[in-house]
């Protein structure tokens, strides 16, 4: 299995598979499956303009799911502005039992797992889906895609870096864009333009409310199962880069939310729009407009503690790792096991647990021994779980 799975994972590494590009990736994976394992009839769905997704089936059985896109594409100079680096990443490369590369942990360490383990069994449905991770767009996703094409199953398991635990209940997520427009002028002339100065030069008041409202909206958390709830300030944008002699009218600011309890976006939205106008009313900023517009990504979801596949995998955790799973409360990431809760699917989510490694945080380091731990657990679920 360790060598199934470093082939694996250095076959991942050849191609790039950014989100919504992975059609070449998804092909020439599917080529070297077939001449890896040429007893399983192994397909490419597509979806998108250049989207693409490795399925395959042995019949009857749960889901084995994971993605096989990153994150960000490491050939992507635009990419700088979130890594702070432009410089070529290396490639995998293996040392005792640490193996390190990019993407490992989002999502190609349990990728190769979910893929080696599903060769290896004798049931059950693959699904390495294109679009996996979230993304500010309205394509149609790997797992949509794939849902809209075949019939559900009745229970999933979600091969995706994680705790080291179970995971049967994962909160949802939107994202906020707050816009604070004035009017535009010019860096030459600064009262030309409301506020004085621009709009920018205040940025500072509009993102220390972001701040306060971010502290009570984590302090209102309900901690409901498994789940919690987080917020982070992930882009600021305003004028342009060219040109910077010119003050722009607009500063926009973008946040990614989570909740593991059940929140209306248009509502958490409208509130935060209040605050912002109460808080600026009092300064420089008293005559812009102040709009925030919420982006659901997912609504959070549970499968219950007790259905088959979280039972299953319970078993399987305790005989693995000798200890049954730990509890844990307060999880924050949100992946498409919401998706397939929401069509009804009950689903478990395990993975390994990987680290930034050393000299580059774009590369991730993960444990093979660990790897292939998992890897087990998936195979031993596919032939057990209906």
């Amino acid at each position: 299995m360790r060598q199934h799975l470093l082939d694996t994972l250095h076959q991942l590494d050849r191609v790039a598979a950014p989100r919504g590009k992975e059609r070449v990736a998804a092909h020439r994976l599917r080529a070297w499956c077939a001449d890896r394992w040429p007893h399983i009839d192994w397909q490419v769905l597509e979806h998108g303009p250049e989207g693409g997704s490795l399925i395959a089936t042995h019949g009857a059985g749960p889901l084995l799911y994971s993605h096989l896109d990153t994150s960000l594409d490491p050939g992507d100079p635009a990419n700088a502005q979130v890594t702070g680096s432009t410089a070529p990443v290396a490639p995998l490369d293996a040392d005792g039992d640490d193996i390190t590369g990019f993407g490992l942990g989002v999502a190609r360490g349990p990728a190769a797992a979910a893929l080696v383990a599903f060769a290896g069994a004798a049931s059950g449905r693959l699904l390495l889906a294109g679009s996996g991770t979230h993304r500010r767009d309205s394509a149609v996703t790997g797992v949509e895609a794939y849902l809209d094409a075949h019939p559900p199953p009745r229970s999933a398991l979600v091969a995706k870096s994680g705790p080291p635990t179970l995971l049967w209940h994962e909160p949802g997520a939107l994202y906020l864009t707050v816009r604070v427009t004035g009017r535009s002028g010019a860096a030459m002339a600064p009262a030309s333009a409301t506020p004085p100065g621009g709009v920018l030069a205040h940025a500072g008041t509009v993102l220390d409310e972001l701040d306060r409202w971010r502290t009570a909206y984590l302090a209102a958390d309900p901690r409901e199962g498994q789940t919690g709830r987080a917020c982070g300030i992930g882009a600021i944008g305003g004028g342009r880069p060219d040109k910077p002699d010119l003050l722009p009218a607009a500063l926009r600011i973008d946040l990614y939310v989570v909740a593991g309890d059940p929140v209306e976006p248009a509502v958490l939205a409208s509130g935060l729009a209040d605050r912002l106008r109460t808080r600026c009313a009092d300064t420089p900023l008293r005559d812009c407009a102040i709009d925030v517009r919420a982006e659901p990504v997912a609504a959070a979801a549970a499968t219950p503690a007790d259905a088959p596949v979280v039972t299953a995998a319970r078993a399987a955790w305790q005989d693995e790792f000798g200890a049954p799973p730990p509890p844990l409360t307060g999880w924050t990431g949100s992946t498409d096991g919401v998706v397939l809760r929401a069509r009804g699917v009950d689903t478990v989510r395990l993975g390994p647990q990987p680290r930034p490694a050393d000299g580059d945080p774009r590369r991730d380091t993960l444990s093979l021994a660990r790897l292939a731990a998992y890897a087990r657990i998936y195979r031993r679920l596919l032939d057990e779980v209906p």
